[in-house]
């Protein structure tokens, strides 16, 4: 019978997140006529990066609290082979960082405490801190959001907003700022492939910002490989609806294959959490990749 209960929750959870997500359109429409922010209100595209920051604002803090029991030990080098150690078995985060879509800073808290762990933790982790994080989160809105968080938190020392996407990281004329290829220590990326567009391009990019030795930390829900061609169907069919009321997500991006072609690594430990069922609608990839 629970069985049965989880088969159905997982069928059924996206178009309840879906329908939330709806709720919130009525409402930011409203607060753009108050602004008087006509541009943003008439442009699709605009008005569709506004509706999800509101809806990111509710619900991110949600989607947080479900994603810290793998995102946590993930960024302090506990994970291997899909699973949770308590002891550190892999590097932690270290360096210079890129978090890309930030969004509205909802692991920004993560990173000090993270931060904060290693430079007081195992021999493996070797002591090594952040010496800065880049957030890099093109939409305006969540970018403004992102700014006041890291002000709260104190961390304007250690956390630089970046307001641009992938694609510009490297041109100074942007954002006033510039990440050159083969500078950055590590990538973490949170759920948050699913959404950039020219996957394979901007990849090969972030790839490209990589030191030789640098890792990519990788959280992410990609497309079923377990459930056979009635689960890909299914997510198939799901999709055509979630990326019109999930801002730009797409849920049947083989991300994992991607990653892995995006150039040479010498290690690669990424895998789905091996205690998540075959009919998951929204499987994950988990683990680290060293370049």
């Amino acid at each position: 019978m629970d069985s049965i209960k989880a088969f159905l929750t997982s069928i059924i959870d996206p178009w309840l997140f879906m329908f939330l997500s709806a709720r919130f359109l009525p409402g930011t429409i409203v607060q753009l006529i108050k602004r008087g922010d006509f541009r943003t209100l008439l442009s699709p595209s605009a008005l569709n990066d506004a509706w999800f920051a509101n809806f990111w604002d509710f619900v991110g803090p949600q989607v947080k609290t479900s994603g810290e029991q793998r995102v946590v030990p993930l960024l302090e080098g506990r994970v291997h082979n899909g699973q949770v150690s308590d002891e550190v078995v892999n590097q932690p985060i270290s360096g210079v960082v890129l978090e890309i879509g930030a969004g509205t800073g909802m692991w920004a808290d993560v990173f000090a405490k993270v931060n904060k762990t290693v430079s007081h933790g195992s021999s493996k982790a070797n002591g090594t801190p952040l010496k800065r994080v880049y957030g890099i989160e093109p939409n305006p809105q969540s970018a403004a959001t992102l700014r006041r968080r890291v002000q709260d938190l104190g961390l304007e020392d250690l956390y630089e907003v970046v307001p641009v996407g992938i694609e510009d990281l490297n041109n100074p004329t942007a954002w006033g700022g510039r990440i050159e290829p083969g500078s950055v220590d590590c990538i973490v990326t949170i759920l948050c492939l699913c959404s950039i567009p020219e996957p394979e391009k901007n990849i090969r990019l972030l790839y490209d910002s990589l030191k030789k030795g640098g890792r990519w930390y990788v959280y992410e829900h990609v497309r079923t490989e377990r459930g056979g061609y009635t689960m890909l169907f299914y997510q198939f069919f799901t999709n055509l609806f979630w990326s019109n009321f999930i801002g730009s997500c797409r849920i049947c991006r083989a991300t994992g294959k991607t990653l892995r072609e995006a150039g040479p690594w010498e290690k690669v430990d990424l895998t789905q959490p091996p205690d998540e069922p075959a009919y998951r609608v929204l499987p994950h990839i988990f683990g680290t990749l060293t370049k």
